[in-house]
Formats: C-alpha cells, structure tokens, sequence
C-alpha cells in the first residue's frame, strides 16, 4: 500500500518532516561497538608491540591471533590481515600469479575500488553489465569473457550475493580463477556459504561502515597455500617472514623475488577486530532484523522496485536499494532529495549532480567521456538511473525503521518524482 500525499505536504515543499533526528551512519558515529570491544585494542597500545613480526611467536601476535579466528570462522585454511579491502583484492590477483596485464572482468555496478584493485595489480578493467537487480548479469559476462580475459572479480555489492554458482561454473568452463570481493558483504550468505569462501579467494574490508569496524583495513581468504604465501609476501612479509604464517613447511615460493607493498594490517586494528568478530553474529541478526521489517512493509508500493536477492536469504541487510522503473536520472534524485528533506540519508545513484563514485561514468581514470561510458554499459546506466540507496545501520530502533518506512511510502507516494 501507498499513502494519499496531497501537494505541498513534503518537506521538500515546506512541510514538517518525517523525523529531526540525525539518520544514523558511521560517518556520524554511529558504530557497533561497545566499550568492552576496546579493551583488546588498548592492552595492544600500552603494551607498545605494534608490528606483527617482532620477537613473539607469530601466533601470539594480534594479527596472528585474528588470521586464525578467521579461519575458524569462515571456514577456511589461510586468512591474512590486511591494510584495506582495495589492498586485500589486490593481492588475490598478484597472488593468483596472472600474466602481467591481464583483462579481468568486473562488474559496471561496483565502488571504484574494484576496478582501481585491478588496475593496482598491473592488470586491465573488462566492465560487464547488471541485471535488473544490480547483480552482475552472467549472460553479458559470457559475451565478454574472450581469451585474454584471465580472471573475474565478482563483487556482492551494496551486501547482495552474486549468482556464485553461474559465475564459477562459466568460470570453470574458461579455466579462470574467480576472486569474490566481498568488501560490502561481510558475514552475508548464500545458500547456507559464506560470501568469500565460494570463489578462489575471497577479499574483505574492516573500513568503518563495514560489519567489524576498524576504521580501515581488510583481509583475504584463501584455500591454496601458494597463494596465501605469495599474498602474505606481496603484503610485506619479508626475509623469511612469510614462513611464520605456516604450522609446518611453508610452499615452495621465492619471497626475495616478489616485491613487497607494505600492505599489512598493524597489531592495534588486529586486536580491534577479534571481540567484533565475536560479536559478529549478533551484529548480522540486528541487520537482518531491520532489513526484513522495511523491506517487508515497502513490498508491493505502487512505483517502487525492490532489488531482489539472488536466493532467500542471501543478503546483508545494511543497505536498502530500490528503483524507481522509468524514472529518469533528476526525477530519481528528487526522490532522494525529498528523502533527505525528511530526514532520511538517501542517494540516487545516477544523480546527474552527484559524483558517486559508484557510477561507473564517474570513474575518470578508467573513462575520461562519461557520456561515451555510458553508452558503452547502457543497461548498467539506466539501472542505475533508477535506483536509490538508503543506509540501513544496525543500531535502528523501531522508530527509525517507523520513520524510513513512513518517509518512503510518502515520497514515492506523491509521485513527484516522476514529473
């Protein structure tokens, strides 16, 4: 159902808004955690041992002790922290020893992360097109997928699974490796697996709008040992280093002939992250809890698209993104900015006056002609054109979630926007 707005009674037009308070994000401090989660992080400064590979035993070391809680948690032998999500797909693909310069596709609907971890491990963009729910379209990557196309970097975007079992078994046919970027998708599931632990390796952030929040960092999971230990290299492990992250013989890999790019994750961050990783669950629940209570009451408002996962279930929760089907670029960011004018963050993402750096026109190193870009993915750019993302925190209380339910049915209920 929808409600009867009667003009002038947005905020946009002059009216009392939906809510006065803030809407909770991270970059106001709004953050899942408590004062017990510090105490880690606070024992690791005062006791002044700030680089992972000093005189201890490395699995006494905080990032030691981190790597194996992953493991533990996701299931999977190697797990390497760190210095950001970007850093972490980068060293899957410098790990996954391709030919330099490789094409390796990507999704057009991704941060620009995703493509500058690409670019940053010497190798070349191949953008492929989504589908009418923002998930990587397995059909166009078929089309794209040519010879010297090398790997695929698939990103569950915004916290929504891909269509993993599609693109490893393409993959499988082509004989490339599949690195999951699962940055925005920590904790999330898919058919009962982990996001990152499906692909060949699996690609993570810990920046602070991220499910364990350090303020920046990341890591990597992966199952073959060889190429843990050129990661654990690449990543800064240096003169003999790269042993310590092995119980017994490590593999059979050079580390004086692979360069090394200082992208550790350091000891405090480290502590940071294990009592949120134990918290982790409850943190999952909370957005779940939300997401499916505003998802639910918006289903079925006239004019209104929700994005629809892959499989029951197979999302995060901290983001709710919708379209807005044949409405142009402005009449999409109106609808985002009546949103915001009643106290609801909101972003349009093709927001012609906006520079979303998840539009895909906007990433210039990659497309100096944003015009020539998007005719180049236009599926992909009318999607987008449509769609309107509002950050869903974990600490929403019924109120909020009252309110962001209330100033949606009321927007997209006046039809404004499409004028």
């Amino acid at each position: 159902m929808t409600v009867d707005v009667q003009p002038g009674l947005l905020a946009i037009d002059g009216a009392a808004p939906v809510r006065t308070d803030p809407w909770p994000t991270y970059d106001k401090g709004d953050v899942f955690i408590g004062e017990d989660d510090l105490r880690d992080a606070l024992d690791a400064i005062r006791d002044r041992l700030y680089f992972r590979y000093d005189h201890r035993p490395y699995a006494e070391t905080r990032a030691g002790l981190l790597e194996r809680d992953l493991c533990r948690h996701f299931g999977v032998p190697h797990a390497l922290a760190c210095a950001s999500g970007t850093a972490a797909i980068t060293l899957a693909l410098l790990a996954l020893d391709l030919p330099p310069g490789s094409r390796v596709a990507c999704p057009a609907f991704t941060f620009a992360a995703t493509p500058s971890a690409i670019l940053l491990a010497g190798h070349r963009p191949v953008l492929v097109e989504c589908d009418d729910d923002l998930h990587l379209d397995v059909a166009d990557l078929r089309r794209r997928l040519t010879p010297d196309v090398r790997a695929v970097v698939v990103v569950h975007m915004r916290g929504f699974a891909s269509d993993m079992d599609a693109i490893c078994a393409l993959a499988r046919e082509r004989g490339i490796p599949v690195v999951e970027d699962a940055v925005p998708a920590l904790g999330a599931r898919l058919g009962g697996r982990l996001l990152g632990t499906i692909g060949d390796a699996g690609a993570f952030s810990t920046q602070s709008d991220k499910s364990l929040n350090t303020g920046e960092g990341g890591f990597l999971l992966a199952r073959d040992p060889a190429v843990h230990a050129r990661a654990v290299v690449y990543s800064g492990a240096y003169e003999g280093r790269m042993a310590r992250h092995f119980d017994g013989a490590p593999p059979p890999v050079d580390d004086l002939a692979l360069p090394i790019y200082g992208l550790r994750m350091d000891e405090i961050r480290a502590a940071l992250a294990r009592p949120m990783l134990r918290r982790l669950p409850e943190r999952l629940a909370a957005h779940r809890r939300t997401y499916d209570d505003v998802a639910g009451r918006l289903a079925g408002v006239p004019g209104l698209a929700l994005r629809r996962p892959v499989a029951d279930g197979a999302y995060l929760g901290e983001a709710l993104v919708f379209r807005l089907p044949g409405a142009g670029a402005r009449g999409t960011a109106w609808t985002a900015a009546a949103l915001r004018a009643e106290g609801i963050d909101a972003r349009a993402l093709g927001d012609p006056g906006d520079t979303n750096v998840r539009a895909f026109w906007n990433w210039r190193f990659l497309f100096p002609d944003p015009e020539r870009a998007r005719a180049e993915y236009p599926a992909t750019a009318a999607r987008l054109d449509e769609a309107v993302d509002i950050p869903l925190s974990a600490n929403l209380t019924a109120r909020d979630r009252d309110d962001v339910v209330e100033a949606v049915r009321k927007v997209v209920g006046s039809g404004a926007g499409r004028r």
